[in-house]
């Protein structure tokens, strides 16, 4: 803003009223944090369960017409999604995948390697934790590879990309029913690992429980572990791991 005021882009006085926005906007019910990218790096994302689709509505048209950087909505309903995408057409279509939108993603650079991050699931089931990690990890500015299906149940499916994981950077691992997926990933890279369990299996996996106590349970050192169904807080794991090494 700084710049664009010296160029002449925009004037003072256009300065000082979205200086007034800033640090945060009541928009309703919400605070929407604009300076949380300048102090931890990644913006405000906004988790769509527990809103009303005009919710979701505000605070998405919030963050697009004065924030700079990518906005994410996450764990979305049709209801809500249709709301969104029908109020803010002028903006373009957002990436969407599963049950997360992302609009205004960041140009990669290619001037230079970026880290290789994998992101696994044990099954297809667990597509959707995947998918909102993708895309988040997508709005910070890598790249992911998604790898799919690969469970302990027919771990061959697993040992074909054995090659991948040894030379990852950082690894993120969502899985459900016993949750044994991170702890052989663990034994195979020194990468770091993020697991996410999900809630997906059958009775005795109690919704995830079972495959978060096994995750901080695992034999294989050092591996992260956050809530269950967090794809976006693994996202998040993996971005502040990354942009914290030289």
């Amino acid at each position: 803003m700084l710049t664009d005021v010296r160029s002449g882009a925009i004037s003072p006085d256009e300065a000082v009223a979205q200086l007034r926005r800033l640090p945060f906007t009541e928009v309703g019910d919400a605070l929407v944090d604009h300076h949380r990218a300048l102090r931890t790096g990644v913006p405000e994302a906004i988790y769509g369960p527990g809103k009303s689709p005009q919710h979701c509505v505000d605070i998405v048209g919030e963050l697009l017409a004065n924030g700079s950087g990518p906005v994410i909505l996450t764990r979305v309903v049709e209801a809500q999604r249709a709301a969104v995408l029908s109020a803010h057409a002028a903006y373009g279509a957002p990436e969407e995948a599963s049950n997360t939108m992302a609009w205004r993603l960041p140009t990669m650079d290619t001037s230079r390697p970026a880290p290789r991050i994998l992101t696994i699931s044990a099954g297809t089931s667990d597509v959707p934790v995947v998918d909102e990690c993708v895309l988040t990890l997508r709005a910070y500015g890598f790249v992911p590879t998604r790898i799919v299906d690969v469970g302990v149940a027919g771990i061959h499916r697993l040992l074909v990309h054995i090659d991948a994981i040894q030379n990852a950077d950082a690894i993120v691992v969502a899985a459900g029913m016993e949750g044994a997926l991170p702890s052989v990933i663990g034994g195979l890279t020194g990468a770091p690992i993020v697991a996410v369990p999900t809630s997906v299996g059958y009775g005795s996996s109690l919704e995830g429980i079972t495959a978060l106590l096994a995750m901080h349970s695992s034999c294989a050192s050092g591996i992260s572990v956050v809530g269950i169904d967090n794809g976006f807080g693994a996202a998040c794991a993996v971005a502040r791991m990354l942009r914290s090494s030289p």
